[in-house]
């Protein structure tokens, strides 16, 4: 899996941490403050969108009455207490973090999820030198299954793309990954169970944990 691979790149959430299970409360929860019940297909049609995206998304089709500046400061808010106290790493994740720097490959993070969400919880963990370059979608003109936030990543970490290897949760992840020309693996997670068969397909390679990648 290793083999060639230059650079690693980490969606964050339900990649690296195991966070999906508070965003769906969190949805429900601000929708409610506006006497507004959750459509059962909200995540897959947010799935892959920035912060942003998702923001601009609600306010259209809600017809939210809060500026969009408003809508992701209250999401931070919400979240930020989980994100800083309960918002742990997947199983094997920090032990190849430190895996990959003894090494000498460079990692990074992509993710569709807040800049301050992001810091907060790999300050948490003390993390933050373990990686190399963090973006989000919110600095890329599309969100993903567009390569554009891989693509940044991978400029910044001055590795082409066939060199980086991807971790995914999700399809319009994975097809983001794939569409900057990166080897993808995916990641289970509870979230996204439905969704394996189609993981599979389309990635390279598929862990239920970090401890399955074999080290070179």
């Amino acid at each position: 899996m290793l083999k060639n691979i230059e650079a690693v790149i980490f969606d964050l959430d339900g990649t690296l941490v195991d966070s999906m299970w508070m965003w769906e409360a969190i949805d429900v929860e601000y929708l409610g403050r506006f006497g507004i019940s959750m459509p059962e297909d909200l995540q897959a049609c947010i799935e892959g969108m920035s912060f942003s995206e998702t923001a601009v998304y609600f306010k259209e089709r809600f017809d939210i009455p809060e500026p969009l500046e408003e809508i992701k400061k209250e999401w931070n808010r919400m979240a930020w207490d989980k994100y800083a106290h309960e918002v742990p790493f997947k199983k094997g994740a920090m032990g190849f973090l430190k895996y990959l720097k003894k090494r000498g490959i460079k990692t990074g993070i992509a993710t569709s999820n807040s800049k301050e969400l992001v810091e907060t919880v790999i300050g948490r963990y003390g993390a933050e030198a373990f990686f190399d370059s963090i973006h989000t979608a919110c600095e890329v003109p599309k969100g993903k299954p567009a390569p554009d936030i891989y693509e940044l990543v991978a400029t910044e970490l001055q590795v082409a793309p066939e060199n980086c290897l991807v971790f995914e949760d999700v399809v319009q992840g994975i097809m983001a990954g794939k569409n900057a020309g990166m080897k993808v693996c995916s990641v289970y997670d509870d979230f996204s169970k439905d969704m394996d068969e189609r993981k599979r397909e389309l990635s390279d390679y598929y862990i239920h944990s970090y401890e399955e990648i074999p080290l070179l």
